[in-house]
């Protein structure tokens, strides 16, 4: 970005962070997000910008300021619209005001960079901004590397990082892995690094495809030109569960709680007969709606995993 940009500072529930995050980088020209910023003083706090999640625009041609505070503005009213039919309340989403800064480009990328560091996600798992030299604390530590805040599922976000330690834990090697709504790629990315013979990743957003294929190769991982045959490879395409054919050993399914439970009946017919099936994006108090949808399809509740807000399942026959 050169010369000025914008800078949208919306005030959110800080829980549904990734929710918000993504739409900005679908909606809007979105270049990065950071949210809760904190200032000490002496080891002590004396400020914190939690539950504002600023985000940097681009400019885009012959757009004057007063047009992108329109556009975002109209953009987030719809947007905010869209989640309340999806079961979010006014409090479960946060306001939504909002404010729009122009401003000199002062090196606004390292900025934001300087927000992300290491993740340690588990005792093996870490995910590492490609940008940071990281040097493994123990042998058989699972280390991604991937750019945040490129897609939707940067690692930090509990939803994701629930989905990655069910990976750890209910993944067998040699596993045929789907991921539906599968955003940077990082779920398929962690199978494959825990042995998956293969990943399988779709996404309604098209943008997110070739995200998700340039993660794929900075962690060593082969990209496949079909979903056929796959072996030792990932294949990301525009698809949704419902017309998707094969089946699969691990299901990972990172959405809204409504939408999970409205494609219940379409992700059981992704599982094999001993497939696993891991639903999060799940706030607690929504769980009940994902609860009913898993019992109304005979499904059986292996574990109930919580972190933070966050619920996930993990699912089987």
């Amino acid at each position: 970005m050169d010369g000025k940009y914008y800078e949208l500072q919306l005030k959110i529930n800080p829980d549904i962070e990734d929710i918000v995050s993504d739409i900005c980088f679908e909606m809007l020209p979105c270049e990065g997000v950071v949210l809760a910023e904190e200032a000490y003083k002496d080891l002590e706090m004396i400020s914190s910008t939690e539950g504002t999640l600023r985000v940097f625009l681009a400019p885009e041609n012959d757009c004057s300021f007063e047009d992108m505070s329109n556009s975002v503005k109209t953009i987030l009213h719809k947007q905010r619209e869209i989640l309340k039919t999806h079961g979010l309340s006014d409090e479960e989403l946060g306001s939504w005001e909002f404010s729009l800064f122009e401003k000199e480009n002062e090196d606004w990328s390292k900025k934001w960079k300087e927000k992300w560091d290491v993740t340690s996600v588990s005792e093996r798992i870490t995910v590492v901004p490609d940008w940071i030299d990281y040097v493994p604390k123990r042998n058989d530590e699972v280390i991604i590397k991937l750019e945040p805040g490129c897609a939707f599922g940067t690692g930090t976000h509990a939803t994701t990082q629930l989905c990655m330690k069910s990976i750890e834990k209910y993944m067998r090697p040699g596993s045929d892995v789907a991921d539906i709504g599968m955003g940077s790629g990082i779920l398929a990315i962690c199978a494959m690094k825990f042995g998956a013979r293969s990943a399988y990743g779709c996404d309604n957003d098209e943008t997110v495809i070739d995200v998700a294929k340039v993660n794929a190769v900075k962690n060593g991982i082969k990209i496949s030109t079909s979903a056929e045959n796959l072996e030792n490879a990932c294949f990301f395409e525009l698809n949704t569960a419902d017309k998707i054919q094969k089946t699969f050993d691990f299901v990972l399914a990172n959405i809204l709680h409504n939408v999970l439970a409205d494609i219940m009946g379409d992700l059981k017919k992704l599982m094999k007969d001993d497939a696993f099936l891991v639903l999060s994006g799940i706030l607690d108090e929504k769980k009940t709606v994902v609860i009913e949808a898993v019992k109304k399809h005979n499904l059986i509740i292996a574990e109930e995993i919580h972190q933070n807000q966050w619920v996930a399942f993990v699912v089987k026959k």
